[in-house]
């Protein structure tokens, strides 16, 4: 009897601990912490936004040509051997050449360039922003995964100790003539096989806990429960309308279709009259050896200049011109096309994502139904085996649908935050801008950029030597299975 006492005081103790799991522990780590460190240190959010800042450059780099330009060119000659019957030529000879070219007309191709890159820009903006998104998915994914396999952690601990109990009970009454050698073989083999879920789950906490270490840069502390997610579509068809219009995807590849357009564009120009204005500069030193014999009788240096308009009407260039836009062409045609298996992949993400989302609620409600008619059931099975009506098969299978169904709720759980998260983030509804996250100073801006670099000209402006911003993680120790805080070293 007293063993019974105690494998009850076990069952109430695991429903407990089972509550706690679900619940939030005090003085924890929040969602919004893990998101606003992974915003400032994550190494694939900073390479998207390096990659931007070098989609920037293209804007300057297509108004270039249509920029005057000059150079100087100077070259010295030693005429080492001359003509027989030349009397005058020179010894040496220094030429200094300065040119400024100023395009008038380049068939369009500068302009269209220019429009491209732009567009390339603003693609890169909303790839950027996807990005984003998807990092904090992953983290949300993460930690949700933490909280998840830590609960199922301590329901694997309690039920090893659920078992025990139960096998010490068994062996008691089998002493005592009450039960048979199967029971106790039958409570053994449950027992070691709680305890080998017992092993894996703690495995699973450690995976979960590195891919979080992974995606934020720090271990862990004690979670907390991930606030209510905001702005959830009402219907299938709310969440379609609103990705199609917000979806940084679909924006992209909207906004790579018009650079493709511009590119035909450049493309045609190939067969168009180019226009010029150049002035040129000549300076000339013969060091004194002009004119042999005589050579006081000529100048030893001479300065000429010149200008004029330049037009190049091209006639026939091989079919070069058309070649290229009909390959222009074809890109466009292909971004085009590009645009629309975006668009249906977008549906079809947002159409199961929806669905997923709305399955995981209705098997949190599903799954609390289980849990308390498992429970009762279990306390109703233990009473009828304590007056011989029930077997010990019972009980164990009694044990096992109620942590089943603990397991299941702890997933739904985490599977129905996620799916909420992920559907907000095909809306284009999950970067820190829609969750008002506080970074310690204003959110990473890439228009800022953008305007910075758009009206240099200056050949020699050039940026710091680059260097990683975001943290690494080699120092950090490897996490543990252990459930509670996870310390930082020297803490």
């Amino acid at each position: 009897m007293n063993a019974y006492v105690g494998l009850k005081r076990a069952l109430l103790a695991a429903a407990g601990l089972g509550a706690i799991a679900a619940g939030a522990p005090a003085q924890a780590d929040t969602l919004r912490e893990a998101l606003v460190e992974a915003y400032n240190t994550n190494p694939t959010l900073e390479a998207a936004r390096s990659d931007q800042r070098a989609t920037d450059e293209g804007v300057p780099i297509a108004r270039a040509p249509g920029l005057p330009s000059a150079n100087v060119t100077a070259t010295h000659i030693e005429f080492v051997r001359r003509s027989a019957n030349s009397f005058t030529a020179p010894e040496r000879n220094l030429g200094v050449n300065g040119q400024v070219l100023v395009p008038v007309y380049s068939g369009g191709a500068v302009k269209n360039n220019i429009k491209a890159a732009r567009e390339r820009v603003d693609a890169g903006r909303a790839t950027l922003r996807n990005t984003e998104s998807a990092i904090f998915s992953q983290v949300v994914a993460a930690y949700m995964d933490v909280l998840r396999t830590e609960a199922l952690v301590s329901l694997a601990s309690n039920q090893v100790e659920v078992l025990n109990i139960n096998l010490q009970a068994t062996s008691d009454r089998f002493e005592i003539g009450d039960l048979t050698r199967t029971d106790v073989a039958q409570s053994q083999s449950r027992f070691a096989q709680a305890q080998g879920d017992f092993q894996q789950a703690q495995a699973n906490l450690i995976g979960a806990r590195e891919t979080y270490l992974q995606l934020v840069g720090s271990q862990p502390g004690e979670l907390s429960a991930p606030p209510p997610l905001p702005g959830l579509p009402g219907t299938v068809g709310e969440a379609i309308v609103t990705s199609l219009e917000n979806n940084p995807n679909l924006i992209a590849a909207k906004e790579r279709a018009e650079a493709a357009g511009y590119d035909t564009k450049v493309a045609g120009s190939g067969r168009l009259p180019t226009v010029g204005v150049f002035v040129n500069g000549d300076y000339s030193d013969f060091y004194g050896t002009l004119g042999g014999p005589i050579s006081q009788d000529f100048l030893q240096s001479e300065t000429t200049a010149n200008a004029g308009v330049r037009v190049t009407i091209p006639l026939f260039q091989g079919g070069l011109p058309a070649a290229r836009q009909r390959q222009a062409g074809a890109r466009e045609s292909s971004a085009l096309e590009n645009v629309i298996v975006t668009e249906r992949q977008i549906i079809r993400e947002t159409r199961a994502t929806y669905a997923n989302w709305q399955a995981a609620n209705a098997v949190i409600e599903s799954s609390q139904a289980s849990v308390e008619a498992a429970e009762l059931s279990l306390e109703g099975v233990r009473a009828e085996n304590s007056i011989g009506n029930r077997s010990i098969l019972d009980v164990l299978n009694a044990e096992q649908e109620l942590l089943s169904a603990r397991a299941q709720l702890v997933t739904a759980r985490r599977n129905a935050y996620v799916a909420g998260f992920n559907l907000l983030a095909l809306m284009g509804k999950a970067e820190a801008r829609d969750l008002n996250l506080e970074t310690g100073g204003p959110l990473y801006d890439p228009v800022v950029n953008f305007d910075r670099v758009s009206g240099k000209f200056w050949d020699w402006d050039r940026d710091p030597k680059a260097e990683p911003k975001s943290t690494r993680t080699v120092d950090i120790p490897p996490a543990n299975a252990t459930i509670g805080p996870q310390l930082e070293p020297g803490e």
